[in-house]
């Protein structure tokens, strides 16, 4: 059911690739943009942060003028080439852990996104909706793809398989040690067949880009009205992968306050909702669904779960983030809105409690919870439902870079 289909990626040549990919802007601390803006003139932050040319902090609009005026130059110069015919873009990642992560870089229809047959967990932001959708309209691309989800497919795996036996366009390793390699495929015969095997499928899933899936869809609207001649604004780029190749890592939770209790008095309130183990120093990590682990006054703690709070009536309730906030942050710790509440901070990816645990030694925190990842299945039964998950419940693996392939649509 769902539309994909091929495009004309702008991309870098061969030789550059390496140079030009990068994470995503906001990843970067001000120390590392700082050094890759001055040591390597074709990374593609001088064209997200195009203030740099004039050593000045530039925003809003007449940034986004700036950051097309940058991508024109690139393009000038011969740094981004156009392919010359639609194409998918089979991508591989191989990261430092050995895991392997194979997808298909397309373009997803908007249509399906509004429709429900691209389906969201998350509630986005309507200001952050709008700011990226202003700077869509005015840079005319996108240079990150949203990551979709589908249930494995032996007949895409098999095409993925074969076009892989051949020579890479592109193989590059990052400084994260991750391995990206790209192959364009252009072959009619493939290409449809790949529109096909998309089509057969009933629904594709949001894995990570939600406010940007929802931007374009914004966009898609505003030039609708417009009655423009293109119809490129009616598609957004995409990387699909089938769930197995799927990674979910959990967010913890960090508080700044008991709300006025001490340790003892905490843990006898939570005495009444989880199973509780002193582990003393030693570092605890979730090991299973509604297992928690707690850092609390130099001490690790296994929290399991009462099984009379586990009579669950919807897919949301059993989320053990949701199960967190329900259950503990607001009742016990006051926290309504764990989106603004400054007391909350999150921490991300797997092994992230041994800094967490150094940040409550250091007192700016007074307890940090450990959470067992998502599944999948979860993240599609919330979905399904039509409902959102809360903020910070997955951390999804893999991360694309930017610039790598880039989708046009002025």
């Amino acid at each position: 059911m769902p539309k994909i289909i091929p495009f004309k990626a702008v991309r870098p040549t061969r030789d550059k690739v390496s140079l030009i990919a990068s994470r995503s802007y906001d990843t970067y601390t001000k120390s590392e943009r700082k050094a890759r803006l001055e040591n390597n003139p074709y990374s593609f932050l001088h064209i997200v942060n195009p203030g740099y040319k004039y050593h000045k902090v530039i925003s809003g609009e007449e940034r986004f003028k700036l950051v097309r005026n940058r991508y024109l130059e690139f393009k000038e110069e011969g740094i981004f080439i156009e392919e010359n015919q639609a194409s998918f873009y089979v991508y591989k990642i191989v990261n430092r852990d050995a895991e392997a992560f194979v997808g298909i870089i397309a373009a997803a229809s908007v249509a399906d996104y509004q429709n429900n047959h691209i389906k969201r967990h998350e509630n986005t932001i309507k200001q952050r909706e709008e700011v990226f959708k202003e700077y869509l309209k005015t840079t005319g691309f996108n240079a990150e793809p949203v990551l979709l989800t589908h249930p494995d497919s032996d007949e895409l795996s098999k095409i993925c398989e074969q076009i892989m036996l051949q020579r890479s366009e592109y193989e590059f390793t990052t400084t994260y040690r991750d391995t990206h390699y790209l192959w364009p495929v252009c072959d009619k015969w493939l290409v449809e067949k790949i529109e096909h095997l998309y089509a057969e499928m009933p629904e594709l899933y949001i894995a990570d880009g939600h406010h940007r899936s929802s931007s374009s869809a914004l966009l898609a609207d505003d030039l609708n009205e417009q009655n423009t001649e293109s119809t490129a604004h009616n598609y957004f780029m995409s990387y699909i992968i089938p769930e197995s190749h799927l990674r979910i890592h959990a967010f913890s939770r960090m508080i700044t306050d008991l709300c006025g209790m001490d340790s003892d008095e905490f843990l006898i309130q939570l005495d009444s909702i989880f199973k509780i183990e002193n582990r003393g120093e030693e570092f605890i990590q979730p090991t299973a669904l509604h297992h928690f682990s707690m850092y609390l006054a130099g001490n690790f703690y296994t929290l399991e779960l009462r099984k009379q709070y586990q009579n669950f009536t919807n897919a949301l309730e059993s989320l053990d983030a949701q199960i967190l906030y329900e259950l503990v942050l607001k009742p016990m710790l006051q926290i309504e809105n764990p989106r603004e509440d400054k007391r909350l901070a999150y921490g991300k990816g797997k092994n992230d409690m041994l800094s967490v645990k150094e940040k409550v030694d250091q007192q700016k925190f007074a307890v940090a919870f450990g959470l067992f990842p998502a599944t999948s299945q979860q993240v599609k039964d919330i979905s399904n439902e039509g409902l959102t998950m809360p903020p910070k419940s997955t951390f999804i693996q893999p991360k694309l870079r930017s610039g790598v392939t880039i989708y046009e649509f002025l």
